[in-house]
């Protein structure tokens, strides 16, 4: 049974700058911002900039987004299989290596912010970027944790299935039963570090296990 601690957003941003500043001041940080689109886990990583920045860590935002597979593959069984969508879409094993293995111990430090616009289904040919030890990697995305990625920090943010289905826009419900799959499956609210409810956005919560 998990138990909710209300929460301000702005101490629930402070408490996660806290949290990744708080790693290795010479180690990269990975650091995981999860959830349906509907939860917006690029608004929370967005708001993670400052704070850390702050904290003198040197910060690379990078979007799971700009990391699916061509149109070829993901949409292979079609444009609104959940089950595709749950295991096909998001190109893992270049977030993998142009991401999150450069920031490995030892690793060369140059990341690839985006790699594939998907609205256009072409690559986007953007530079490598140079992140100085001791830097952050904040990847926002949904689906991202059950895939063995080395993320160092990872946060979920949840919202309950009638206000994930509420959030939802209509020509999008058909992925309904992906993030009912993840939860079940990937069991998010267990594997992150750090869970947040956000059925109400200014009013977010903590989740935490009894």
């Amino acid at each position: 049974m998990m138990r909710a601690r209300p929460i301000s957003r702005d101490v629930l941003v402070e408490e996660l700058a806290e949290l990744i500043a708080g790693r290795p001041r010479e180690a990269w940080v990975r650091v995981a911002v999860d959830g349906a689109p509907a939860a917006r886990p690029e608004a929370l990583a967005d708001e993670l900039v400052a704070p850390l920045r702050l904290r003198g860590r040197p910060v690379l935002r990078v979007s799971a987004g700009d990391f699916l597979r061509p149109a070829s593959l993901r949409l292979e069984h079609g444009r609104t299989d959940p089950d595709a969508f749950y295991e096909d879409w998001l190109d893992v094993k270049a977030l993998r290596r142009e991401v999150l293995e450069p920031l490995d111990a030892g690793g060369s430090g140059r990341v690839l912010p985006a790699l594939w616009n998907s609205s256009v289904d072409r690559a986007y040919r953007a530079p490598y970027e140079e992140l100085p030890p001791g830097g952050v990697a904040l990847v926002d995305g949904t689906l991202l944790l059950g895939h063995g990625l080395p993320f160092d920090v990872s946060v979920h943010v949840w919202l309950s299935p009638g206000a994930l289905s509420r959030g939802t826009p209509e020509e999008e419900r058909w992925r309904l039963p992906a993030y009912e799959r993840y939860e079940r499956e990937a069991r998010p609210q267990r594997s992150a570090d750090v869970v947040v409810r956000a059925d109400h956005p200014d009013r977010p919560a903590v989740l935490t296990g009894s």
